[in-house]
């Protein structure tokens, strides 16, 4: 799967958006039951043969929503191919990680959905990824969930916009918090969304600097577990090839549950970024609640992807509904 394979489901993650929370107002459940009222189980139909085909589609599809989310708001200019007068989002260094499986569900579910006559040009791209992403987490043991609808596509996508916008493996807890409070994210949001690394792989050169050259005073972060970090350095061995990626829950990896949680307490963070949320005392009490309280992490994991789901949501001018969700109209 090489570099497709997907870095982490978290560079999966977020950004400043030029319309933090404009238009969320228009969004709402059902939106489509007048003019293409099967549209989810359309969607849900190709999600699943796509699910059957490879696990990967889960955490691709996942990330890919995050990234979309997190530059320019929900509006699919992520998957807006390259021409040669524009450089688009998801040729950005921080989105060439990003599975093609997560692009290609979006696109086979768009031609499913276009070919019912009555629903023909009437859907967005960025609807259509919004409800993939709850069908995937579904489909991985996760919750479902009623997902609002009425976005339209973007008609901006630039390799530029992206940089600065997503959260890095090497963040502590303030940068995280300041990233995410940008797009009327709190803590408990982000910590929320953040157990959604509890699916997909990462490369090596992601993490090294963890279990080989963390500081001067110790080659391997003090954080991590002793037993992790050995097995971290046999998986990735000095020189690696860049190609190889590791699952981020060495536990459940293909599984959507809170064991990302239960990791993080015995020192199995993946990233600085992920065991910050156990090592910071600020977030500790919420990583240990959702540690042992599975419904409750889950009913944090929906309110927090439903209000990602607002982020810069756009309407009127500043969006329509593309006939190819990788080129614009």
């Amino acid at each position: 799967m090489g570099r497709f394979m997907l870095l982490a489901v978290w560079s999966l993650s977020l950004g400043l958006s030029l319309y933090p929370y404009m238009a969320s107002a228009q969004l709402k459940q059902n939106y489509y039951a007048n003019t293409c009222p099967n549209v989810e189980n359309i969607v849900k139909n190709v999600v699943q043969k796509k699910f059957q085909q490879t696990f990967v589609t889960v955490p691709a599809t996942l990330r890919l929503f995050f990234h979309d989310c997190f530059v320019q708001g929900c509006d699919a200019s992520v998957i807006i191919q390259s021409t040669g007068s524009n450089k688009a989002e998801k040729d950005h260094p921080d989105n060439l990680s990003l599975a093609g499986d997560g692009f290609d569900t979006v696109i086979k579910a768009k031609a499913a959905v276009d070919a019912v006559p009555s629903c023909k040009n009437k859907v967005s791209c960025a609807d259509i990824l919004a409800m993939a992403t709850r069908d995937v987490i579904a489909l991985a043991g996760g919750p479902s969930y009623a997902v609002e609808l009425g976005r339209l596509d973007g008609l901006v996508s630039k390799a530029t916009d992206v940089e600065g916008k997503l959260p890095q493996p090497t963040f502590n807890l303030n940068q995280l918090n300041s990233m995410f409070a940008a797009h009327g994210l709190s803590q408990t949001d982000m910590i929320a969304l953040s157990g959604a690394h509890t699916l997909g792989f990462s490369h090596c050169n992601r993490f090294a600097n963890r279990i080989y050259n963390f500081s001067p005073q110790n080659s391997v972060d003090p954080s991590l577990s002793k037993d992790y970090a050995s097995q971290l350095q046999a998986m990735c061995p000095k020189n690696v090839d860049p190609l190889i990626a590791i699952n981020m829950d060495p536990t459940t990896p293909r599984t959507f549950d809170n064991v990302y949680y239960k990791n993080l307490q015995q020192g199995k963070g993946l990233f600085t970024s992920d065991e910050i949320l156990f090592t910071d005392t600020r977030s500790r009490p919420t990583v240990n609640t959702w540690a042992s309280n599975s419904a409750s992490f889950q009913n944090a994991f929906i309110t927090a992807m439903t209000k990602l789901g607002r982020v810069g949501v756009k309407t009127g001018k500043n969006g329509n509904i593309r006939r190819d969700c990788s080129a614009f109209n």
